[in-house]
């Protein structure tokens, strides 16, 4: 619930980002879009830095103050976003966004503290499932209140986020149990310390890997798919919106159903991981090569199996961490995800601006595309060379270090 909260509240602002942007500065849609960019940058380079910390903090002091933190920061940002009189307000309010965003990090360790490690990957998968419920269902509940004016779906998702601090703070138990708990350190507390600390678990660096590869070539949707399907295809805004909502809709069907059920028939998370990435890989080639709308949708619906990749990779990870850690392991896989929101979007940008350019020695406007697909069988690859998962029951309980 406090997932699907969060990201409804995400996804309320963005339709109507751009028209504030365009009041606060007095440019044309065009500019609005660069400070946009860097409006997203921001919040990506705050949440890689602040995921491992918050992380650490939950193995230290527990997941519930943690989380209520987060969920009470939400609500003071799209307060101070709301009413912003300048563009320093917005970038003050992504500021504290980036920071509250990494609440799915003691969210994913509370999953992690509840669920045996055999139903890690489907429980993870419910996560992954509110998350892709939210962005659903927050851009159409943003454009309808962006009639209002732009300033209140800021409001509305204020009073979300912090009717979900009240829920939180009467539902939520504590999850980590007081003899699992560990010292902080922030020699931990940060994206390297957390990385180095994973040393100890050859296993978690491959997959860690692996899923950054993984988590850079879907950088290439957020970042370039209304420009691919408008030039490719002539696609209006509201026909880009429409196609979100259907990948987001595979997206909830597949994490949230499907996935419990594929997981094991596949054989386990270690399958599954591999099916879900070269289905992936096979889906961005058919996303560069497409000629008409419909195909587009045809692959679209390989996500049903594609979303099995995320929670599986996460699920082999925590297998092989402590309890006391598996705030730590959140906390690196958030930073993982921050890092390739930071150098994803440059990259696909620029490779889809150049190859639909006149500058290009042919036009090929799904290059980067073409290049997700690449890092998807690489990330196979690192997969594939991971050392055997350790079984869970050999590892230590406890990590006091």
């Amino acid at each position: 619930m406090t997932v699907l909260v969060d990201s409804i509240g995400f996804g309320i602002i963005l339709p109507v980002m751009p028209e504030l942007i365009m009041e606060l500065t007095g440019v044309e849609l065009s500019a609005s879009a660069v400070y946009g960019g860097w409006l997203a940058f921001s919040f990506a380079l705050v949440q890689f830095f602040c995921a491992p910390i918050l992380g650490n903090l939950s193995d230290r002091f527990g997941r519930r103050p943690v989380l209520l933190f987060c969920l009470l920061a939400f609500g003071i940002d799209y307060i101070i976003m709301g009413s912003a009189r300048s563009m320093a307000w917005l970038f003050a309010g992504r500021l504290v966004s980036g920071i509250a965003g990494a609440s799915f990090t003691p969210a994913y360790a509370c999953i992690a503290d509840i669920s045996p490690p055999d139903k890690r990957a489907q429980n993870f998968g419910l996560v992954g499932a509110a998350f892709g419920f939210g962005f659903i269902a927050g851009p159409a509940i943003g454009g309808l209140l962006g009639a209002l004016g732009p300033r209140a779906p800021f409001f509305a998702a204020a009073t979300l986020a912090l009717l979900n601090f009240a829920f939180g703070y009467f539902a939520l138990p504590e999850t980590l149990r007081p003899e699992s708990r560990r010292a902080f350190d922030l020699k931990r507390a940060n994206p390297l310390g957390t990385l180095l600390q994973m040393r100890k678990y050859p296993a978690v660096l491959g997959i860690a890997g692996a899923v950054f590869l993984w988590q850079l070539s879907h950088q290439v949707l957020p970042s370039t798919w209304a420009y691919f399907t408008m030039y490719r295809f002539g696609w209006s805004e509201a026909a880009v919106g429409a196609s979100l909502a259907f990948a987001g809709a595979a997206l909830v069907i597949g994490q949230g159903v499907l996935a419990r059920r594929l997981i094991p028939a596949l054989g386990g998370e270690r399958r599954a991981a591999v099916v879900g990435l070269l289905t992936g890989a096979a889906a961005y080639v058919g996303y560069a090569t497409a000629t008409a709308g419909w195909m587009v949708y045809a692959w679209m619906l390989t996500w049903f199996v594609v979303c099995l990749a995320y929670p599986s990779m996460n699920a082999l990870m925590s297998r092989q961490i402590p309890p006391s850690a598996q705030g730590e392991l959140q906390g690196g896989v958030a930073s993982i995800y921050s890092l390739s929101s930071i150098v994803g979007p440059p990259i696909m940008t620029q490779l889809f601006g150049y190859f639909s350019s006149s500058r290009a020695p042919f036009r090929f406007p799904g290059a980067a595309f073409a290049a997700s697909a690449l890092m998807a069988l690489g990330s196979v690859t690192l997969l594939m060379l991971t050392e055997s998962i350790v079984p869970a029951a050999s590892i230590a309980p406890v990590d006091t270090e």
